[in-house]
């Protein structure tokens, strides 16, 4: 599956700044992870941090997948709104999952610190705004909802978001979001872990897996194979490849980053803004002072027929942003459109589908795939040790 178009903005910024080999002979492994992106640097980072040995392969070179394309915007917010998430799932579950969405926030941090790296990270807040009378109600249940239950969130009116530039009706202010370079991050955990002695081998494609006994092995498209005790698949949407159960919705999206502007505008220097719209905006600032905008979202059909869409999405993306920031001059110099998924109750998924094979999946799936790695990252080990772990039951397959 061609998981994005050709031009992002990431991989342009950061260039190759570290390569590795494709695999050139059979392996033995504990544990063989599939998906050098995001979620793959995570999870290899638990790992390896753990003292397991561990194999990374991606069919492309590491990080050019969806992990490219990310806008990687931090929030502990889900999808779902917090009041349509207890009617979905449950007190518990909708509580815990947004709540261990803020310490995820909090974790990254602790492991980009941890290995130094210069991913631009920085803490912001977030704005759930509405231009829409009509959903005043629905936003105003969900301040209601994450007030009673603790969260630190303020209610911005009309007049707010005016001094800040934005032409809205109302708002939710968060205070805890962030921003930060996806592929720059993954890119220097993934060297972290072959520093600590991961092996890695991209353009290295994984075309079956024969489960023998407690083993399992992998089998590559230039007939070598890894025989490993787990797998764990890290692929994100191209899971959809490998699993019998529909767990995802597949959408097509669409981004586009301004020019270095001569200062940041005011509004974007401490916050995030996405808004009440089905699909929803997104806007946020990068570290060079350019916007970046994300929407347009559509049922993905094919990879050609989303990327023939761009002209058109970027038109659409420019004259919103210009009708929720006029007094901002937005000149776009990149674009570019990605496959994203989405779950019906907004949740990722976790653990073993089939409990009698020793293939795992961290598929953080939706808007908040960096957080829900996060959380994967947290609970993989007592996937691996069929331990009992509430994660796994809250987002376990067949749910």
């Amino acid at each position: 599956m061609k998981l994005r178009s050709t031009e992002t903005f990431w991989p342009l910024k950061n260039a190759m700044l570290h390569s590795y080999p494709s695999i050139n002979s059979d392996i033995d492994t504990d544990i063989l992870i599939i998906g050098g992106g995001i979620t793959g640097a995570l999870i290899a980072y638990k790992l390896i941090t753990e003292g397991k040995k561990v194999v990374l392969v991606d069919r492309r070179d590491i990080c050019n997948g969806s992990t490219a394309a990310s806008t990687a915007l931090l929030q502990y917010e889900i999808d779902v709104a917090l009041h349509k998430l207890i009617e979905l799932r449950g007190l518990d579950c909708a509580l815990d999952s947004y709540r261990n969405g803020k310490k995820a926030i909090f974790d990254l941090r602790a492991i980009i610190d941890t290995i130094k790296s210069d991913c631009q990270f920085e803490f912001k807040k977030s704005i759930y705004f509405t231009s829409l009378k009509k959903d005043i109600p629905f936003l105003k249940k969900e301040f209601d909802t994450r007030r009673q239950h603790g969260f630190d969130v303020t209610w911005l009116s009309r007049f707010n978001l005016k001094e800040m530039g934005l032409n809205a009706i109302a708002a939710i202010e968060s205070k805890t979001a962030a921003i930060m370079d996806p592929y720059k991050l993954a890119i220097d955990l993934l060297y972290y872990c072959h520093q600590n002695g991961m092996q890695i081998f991209d353009r290295t494609n994984i075309t079956s897996i024969q489960n023998q006994k407690e083993k399992c092995i992998a089998h590559t498209e230039n007939k070598f194979s890894i025989t490993a005790n787990h797998i764990i698949h890290c692929s994100g949407y191209e899971s959809t490849e490998t699993l019998t159960e529909k767990v995802v919705d597949l959408k097509s999206t669409y981004v586009i980053a301004s020019e270095n502007l001569p200062y940041l505008p005011a509004a974007f220097k401490n916050a995030i803004f996405w808004n009440t719209s089905n699909p929803y905006l997104y806007f946020r600032a990068t570290a060079d002072n350019r916007i970046i905008i994300g929407g347009g979202d559509e049922d993905f059909k094919d990879a050609n027929k989303r990327d023939k869409l761009l002209p058109k999405k970027e038109r659409y993306l420019l004259k919103q942003f210009h009708r929720k920031f006029p007094l901002i001059n937005f000149k776009m110099d990149y674009s570019w459109a990605g496959t994203f998924g989405e779950t019906q109750d907004g949740l990722p998924y976790f653990g073993k589908p089939d409990p009698r094979k020793n293939e795992h999946y961290v598929l953080g799936f939706g808007g908040n795939g960096i957080t829900f790695s996060v959380l994967g990252m947290n609970s993989i080990l007592d996937s691996i040790n069929s331990k009992k772990n509430q994660d796994l039951e809250y987002y376990r397959f067949g749910r």
